[in-house]
């Protein structure tokens, strides 16, 4: 029997227990019975009401129960399987470690004995143009000469220079080329080709930027050979032909000097 059933009977047996007391004592009419009545009816519908609501929590907290319970028994498994999962990854790992040293020893190749090593090809000398090399353009070509020139190499430079203008003689760089294997001839105190050298890049390339500063050299040069009349001829083109030029306040500075 439910708690609604047992309240019911309650108040069924209450009312039957005062009616027979009413009716004895004479004291109180059907209004009052039936007022009796329906109190008892109201705190009847009020305690099954309770019941309800007592009812309902219970079957809550028995629910929540078996939520906990299953949460509990769900992390416990994962725990477990963790566990177990470790316990295998270290077997798998001594039974590695157990069977490698047997292998190692089957299946090591003898030591392969060690190749000698090749002797490295000598670099070509700095400022040296290999013929036959493939690719190397006419920059290149330059720059390396150049260098040996700026480094002071000047014989390497004269190599270099008269190399490029063998290969390279139709490109824009060699009236530079040219002018500049004048200067290497002039630093090793060769004049006349020295001289050679510029008269040819003036006669060849008379419209180049380099023209004002051969003519210069030119003087220069023919001024260390003895040659005044040639220095003085070459140093007042600088100043009739390119007056205002670097070379032109130098080429008037030597005049001065040699007069």
């Amino acid at each position: 029997m439910t708690g609604m059933d047992v309240s019911r009977a309650s108040a069924v047996m209450t009312i039957g227990a005062l009616a027979p007391l009413l009716l004895l004592t004479g004291c109180a009419k059907h209004a009052d019975f039936v007022e009796l009545r329906d109190q008892l009816s109201t705190v009847s519908r009020s305690q099954d009401q309770d019941h309800q609501r007592v009812d309902a929590v219970l079957r809550r907290l028995e629910s929540v129960e078996r939520v906990k319970d299953a949460e509990s028994g769900k992390a416990r498994f994962e725990e477990l399987s963790a566990r177990l999962q470790k316990i295998e990854s270290r077997l798998v790992k001594l039974e590695e470690s157990a069977g490698q040293p047997s292998a190692k020893l089957d299946a090591a190749p003898p030591e392969p004995r060690p190749a000698k090593p090749a002797k490295p090809a000598q670099p070509p000398e700095a400022g040296t143009i290999v013929p036959g090399v493939p690719g190397i353009t006419p920059t290149s070509a330059f720059n390396l000469a150049y260098n040996d020139y700026l480094n002071g190499k000047y014989e390497l430079a004269v190599s270099g220079f008269q190399r490029f203008i063998k290969d390279f003689p139709g490109t824009s760089l060699a009236p530079n080329a040219q002018y500049w294997l004048g200067e290497s001839y002039y630093n090793l105190k060769d004049y006349v080709r020295a001289i050679q050298a510029f008269e040819y890049l003036v006669a060849e390339y008379p419209g180049n930027e380099k023209v004002p500063a051969a003519l210069y050299k030119l003087g220069l040069a023919a001024a260390e050979t003895g040659d005044l009349v040639k220095s003085r001829k070459n140093l007042k083109r600088v100043l009739e032909e390119f007056p205002t030029s670097d070379e032109s306040k130098l080429a008037k500075n030597k005049l001065a000097e040699i007069r």
